[in-house]
């Protein structure tokens, strides 16, 4: 593939990357579903998840395999967070396997590996095309984190979420205080992050987090796939567009961030895909848009 055909390029039926162990991967319609797969163990976040997730997320965000990513799960519950094996990754050893480094180093070794788990999480709210989550069942610990790195979040009936950090003695450290804040008033996250008291679906729409609660997993599932494929019908720059700048103005000032809506437009505005989708309507049509650029073009030997 040339770098000038890359954005016409058909979409890849499936990654390139797999089997997972903790994940299953469909590919359609421009939506890219990413399904944990482990509901036996109601989906805990074991290792492997960490070493997966960002593998297949940058996969399809740098590859261009879809236009929308959904996340959904099996069984009873969404995800029951993380394994606690997981939590003995910070390195308290030297590498030549001798006696285990004084306490300031174990720290420093501690902090990188907080960061690399905070990063498993990061690559979604980075991702250029958006990310849908259907929660069924709980939603705990890691879990929140995940979701709160979400674009938009649905949820079951039966679905219930909970800061469980503070429930086996540490602070939350993967995402869910930095992010909750900004999807909910200060003042509830604070209780629920002191409290660890689980809160349901329908008060999780009350105070935002997420945006519609449906009768069971089935019509969740339907419901998400139908607003994803309405995403991916859209200009994939113009969504994308729409991500970098709600991503931007959430972490800056209004000033600044319409400084940047200004920069970038000026730069990635295309009237070609506005041409299309005048066209499409009068044809009563729907428009097709050119995909986005590969991050890391192939280019023929």
């Amino acid at each position: 593939m040339t770098a000038a055909n890359a954005n016409t390029a058909p979409e890849t039926a499936i990654p390139a990357l797999g089997p997972w162990t903790c994940f299953d991967v469909e590919i359609e319609g421009g939506v890219a579903h990413i399904r944990l797969k482990r509901p036996e163990t109601f989906n805990s976040m074991i290792r492997a998840f960490w070493n997966e997730l960002p593998v297949i997320v940058r996969d399809i965000n740098d590859n261009v395999r879809a236009r929308c990513i959904v996340i959904s799960s099996t069984g009873k519950h969404f995800s029951a967070g993380m394994d606690l094996a997981v939590f003995g990754g910070g390195g308290t050893s030297n590498a030549d396997g001798g006696a285990a480094p004084d306490r300031f180093i174990a720290a420093e070794g501690q902090r990188h590996h907080i960061r690399w788990l905070q990063d498993c999480f990061s690559c979604l709210d980075e991702a250029r095309m958006p990310v849908l989550v259907a929660i069924q069942g709980g939603c705990i610990g890691g879990a929140m984190d995940m979701t709160s790195a979400c674009d938009i979040r649905y949820a079951t009936e039966d679905a219930f979420f909970c800061v469980q950090e503070i429930n086996i003695g540490m602070t939350a450290d993967v995402g869910t205080l930095q992010r909750l804040p900004k999807l909910m008033p200060e003042g509830v996250v604070r209780e629920l992050a002191y409290t660890g008291r689980k809160f349901s679906a329908t008060e999780a729409q009350n105070l935002g987090f997420v945006n519609a609660v449906y009768a069971d997993q089935e019509s969740m599932l339907a419901g998400v796939m139908a607003l994803a494929g309405q995403i991916a019908a859209n200009s994939p720059l113009a969504v994308t567009g729409c991500k970098e700048m709600l991503n931007y103005s959430r972490d800056h000032s209004v000033e600044d961030s319409l400084k940047y809506m200004a920069t970038w437009q000026a730069g990635m505005f295309r009237p070609t895909d506005m041409m299309k989708s005048f066209q499409a309507k009068a044809q009563k049509q729907a428009p097709k848009y050119d995909a986005l650029f590969p991050v890391k073009p192939l280019f023929d030997q």
